[in-house]
């Protein structure tokens, strides 16, 4: 008898453990989950438990095989061989191999709207070598290949799905990730199911996972506090104290990859923008900026400050370009001389909690030079579709980065790049984009991007302000998360 009811406790805790889900808050809703056309962060959150990728990152930063085993550069280093692994089947139950590589190299270059194309840009064609043998060519040499494939140019769709679907695959992407696509109800709700067929399923410990946009940090933080949620992303900073207190929660933190920053139309507009009309303005704006009161005010010191695409502490960081100091008496003299002594410009920025604090901090510092600086607050998707557009003077926007120096620039400075917003177009910086790219040697990169720091600090097309802390609280119980500094939420080998 108690032989027979140990099994049945045992049955029904194994049973309450698989069908267990885990409840994510997330600060704005995800842009649309295809991960060809996708743009955000918090997309990129999703993705992590829906689409496996060639390569991952760990904690070091060194990428790590997850749909590959292996690589091999050649000697020339213009091409990749990359052993895949066996037994992966997508959402569908089609075979992962090496034709769905070149399938999905070839996609993310040549789909219209494509988000990667810029990243795979020096590939030129995929061989399948055999079954589970693929073989990546280039046109020169190309140094951050392995971290571009450990994004979302390296995320693996369903061939067969994406043919069926091509123009709205998103709405129902099909992946091979161990959580496979159920719903979602935007503005609201995203949820995963756990896919029974997932080469790494021993390693997954929820039946299902629910993703909720909640734009603002006090409610979802309220949210996680009732148990309406596990876990949550970017805190507030103003919350860190109080979430430390509760016996309830733990607290995560690590500095990001990224930037947070403010993207100036230079060449986009119609020309009524003061900030493209003069770099004057744009260097006077910039001296209006105290960075190290708004990451006080701001962020409650939950940030480094910096004025380039990499943290000052990186080993990437221009030094030959130093953080400006704050000089409302020059910016004046600058707009005097430019002309323009009272500019008015509007500031687009995502309804989001950090969002709207920072451009509220901006707001009344520049106001001190003469600025009057009108706030736009926008829904992060619709802000990402008026910058594509150029309908916008200045936008706050935040960059969760890449491991690589190359994943913050190439697409925001190169002419006609997916991401470049401001509309800079310069023969120069696209040579010292593609001669970063193909430099092999650190020494080498670093030259190229301090010449490359010296030209955008010159022009001003994004005003680097800092470097966030990624912020997580979420519930004591939850086990086994990894803190990576792109900030994603990896589900595999966390447990409740």
């Amino acid at each position: 008898m108690k032989k027979k009811l140990l099994l049945a406790l045992a049955l029904a805790a194994s049973f309450a453990a698989q069908s267990q889900t885990l409840r994510i808050g997330l600060a704005e809703d995800p842009d649309v989950l295809d991960p060809t056309l996708a743009r955000s962060f918090v997309g990129r959150i999703v993705f992590s438990a829906l689409c496996d990728k060639l390569f991952d990152i760990d904690e070091k930063l060194n990428p790590v095989p997850q749909l590959a085993t292996s690589f091999q550069w050649a000697a020339d280093n213009k091409s990749m061989t990359i052993k895949l692994r066996s037994g992966v089947t997508f959402h569908d139950g089609e075979k992962f191999d090496a034709n769905a590589v070149k399938f999905n190299i070839e996609r993310h270059k040549s789909l219209a709207g494509s988000n990667r194309r810029g990243e795979l840009a020096p590939v030129t064609t995929v061989d399948v070598i055999d079954e589970f043998t693929a073989r990546i060519n280039l046109s020169a040499p190309f140094s951050p290949l392995l971290t571009v494939l450990a994004d979302r140019a390296g995320m693996m769709v369903s061939p067969k799905a994406a043919q069926a679907n091509p123009t709205a695959f998103g709405s129902k992407p099909v992946c091979s990730g161990p959580f496979k696509f159920a719903e979602r109800v935007a503005q609201d709700r995203i949820v995963l199911e756990r896919f029974p067929n997932y080469w790494n399923k021993a390693n997954i410990h929820f039946d299902k996972v629910v993703y909720l946009p909640i734009v603002d940090a006090t409610v979802r933080l309220a949210n996680l506090r009732s148990g309406q949620l596990d876990l949550i992303e970017r805190v507030a900073p103003s919350d860190v104290a109080s979430v430390k207190k509760d016996s309830k929660l733990s607290m995560s933190r690590i500095t990001e990859l990224g930037y947070q920053g403010i993207t100036i139309n230079t060449r986009k507009g119609d020309g009524s923008n003061p900030l493209a009309q003069d770099r004057r303005v744009r260097e006077a704006f910039e001296l209006s900026l105290d960075r190290a009161g708004i990451v006080q005010v701001a962020m409650d010191g939950e940030a480094i400050p910096g004025n380039q695409w990499v943290p000052p502490t990186n080993q990437f960081y221009a030094k030959n370009v130093p953080m400006p100091k704050r000089d409302v008496a020059r910016a004046k003299a600058l707009l005097k001389e430019a002309g323009i002594p009272n500019p008015t410009f509007t500031l687009m920025t995502p309804t989001t909690s950090d969002g709207q604090r920072v451009a509220q901090v901006v707001q009344a510092m520049a106001k001190e030079a003469g600025f009057n600086v009108k706030i736009q607050s926008t829904e992060f998707a619709t802000s990402l579709n008026l910058a594509d557009k150029g309908q916008f003077d200045a936008y706050v926007l935040a960059w969760s980065g890449r491991a690589d120096p190359d994943g913050n620039l190439f697409s925001f400075y190169g002419c006609k790049q997916p991401l470049n917003y401001s509309g800079e177009c310069r023969p120069l910086w696209d040579d010292l984009l593609n001669r970063s790219r193909n430099t092999l040697d650190t020494s080498g990169r670093i030259k190229v991007f301090a010449t490359l720091a010296a030209e955008a600090a010159q022009e001003i097309p994004i005003v680097y302000l800092y470097h966030r802390n990624w912020l997580w609280a979420h519930n004591k119980k939850l086990t086994g998360l990894k803190t990576i500094p792109d900030g994603l939420v990896r589900v595999q080998g966390v447990k409740m």
